[in-house]
């Protein structure tokens, strides 16, 4: 039977992860898919975890990258090599939830959309093993309620959901679209261009992902504290915002802003009060100079869901 969906399943030392990314992949109510597993340069046994499912199902395949290319560039490569319908993604740290993959696609067939973005929830550690969270209120605002055909204009909370992971959608709208390459938070960019060159999209509040934020610190969105990462998540916090506004997308730049002001400034003035290196601080006031010049900003108020969004 031929694939309808390849999705893509970047991983670099993500080795004690990794069964449970490709179990649930092989535990989907849908079985009509293919996986491209990118070993991204691993110094741990990743590579032999990818092998190993793929020598026992056919439906993966690996990709391998003797260096780190980072996030962007593994999808990258895995896209040039999509034949199939439909594409998704999976990091490789996470999981899908059984019925992820048939939903994503009853969902498109119903609506005849571009792509159709779902719920996630955390999954952290808790009396030794990893546990789902509830859904966040900013990723409900997104996604909830079920949302057939929208545009941005239609629904600008959906630019809240910016992660490449909680979306399918049809390869063909990737055929002038890439992630960047080179930098983290690579999928900000793109979602917003997702949202804003799509004909259509849905929404949906079924959870899809359960995204594993690790006990040891050492994923990328957990790394806010580093300088160069930190420049990276501000330039695409901007980059994504300039998306919007390019696209004269007014509403979904003030739902932006709005979040960005209640969920990430706060934590990283936390951080920028303890750190050491004075160009942490400096960075953040000049990125909050920035966005206090954008259009919309005097009229996107804080939504007051700091501590609601802590609590998980």
């Amino acid at each position: 039977m031929n694939p309808l969906v390849t999705i893509i399943v970047p991983g670099r030392d993500i080795a004690t992860f990794a069964p449970a990314a490709i179990a649930s992949l092989q535990g989907q109510t849908e079985s009509r898919w293919r996986a491209l597993l990118i070993d991204d340069g691993s110094h741990d046994d990743t590579g032999a975890v990818f092998a190993d499912a793929a020598a026992r199902d056919p439906r993966f395949e690996v990709l391998r990258h003797d260096e780190a290319r980072g996030l962007g560039a593994a999808r990258n490569i895995a896209l040039d090599r999509v034949d199939t319908p439909f594409v998704g993604f999976l990091d490789a740290d996470d999981e899908l939830t059984p019925g992820a993959v048939a939903t994503w696609l009853a969902t498109l067939d119903e609506s005849g959309s571009d792509f159709v973005a779902a719920a996630y929830v955390r999954s952290r550690l808790v009396d030794g093993a990893y546990r789902a969270g509830r859904v966040q209120p900013w990723v409900a605002a997104a996604t909830s309620p079920r949302r057939l055909g929208v545009t941005l204009a239609e629904h600008p909370e959906a630019s809240a959901n910016i992660v490449a992971w909680s979306k399918l959608s049809r390869t063909s709208i990737w055929e002038s679209l890439r992630f960047p390459e080179n930098v983290a938070y690579e999928d900000q960019v793109v979602a917003q261009r997702m949202y804003t060159e799509a004909r259509a999209f849905d929404v949906i509040p079924d959870v899809a992902v359960l995204w594993r934020v690790r006990a040891d610190g050492t994923s990328i969105t957990q790394g806010k504290a580093q300088l160069p990462v930190l420049h990276d998540y501000l330039a695409a916090l901007l980059g994504g915002i300039d998306v919007l506004v390019a696209a004269h997308q007014h509403d979904a730049v003030r739902a932006r802003i709005a979040l960005i002001r209640a969920m990430d400034l706060p934590s990283l003035h936390a951080i920028a009060a303890e750190h050491p290196d004075p160009a942490y601080a400096a960075a953040l006031d000049a990125f909050e100079a920035t966005l206090r010049a954008l259009p919309g900003y005097g009229d996107a108020t804080p939504v007051p869901t700091m501590m609601e969004a802590l609590a998980w």
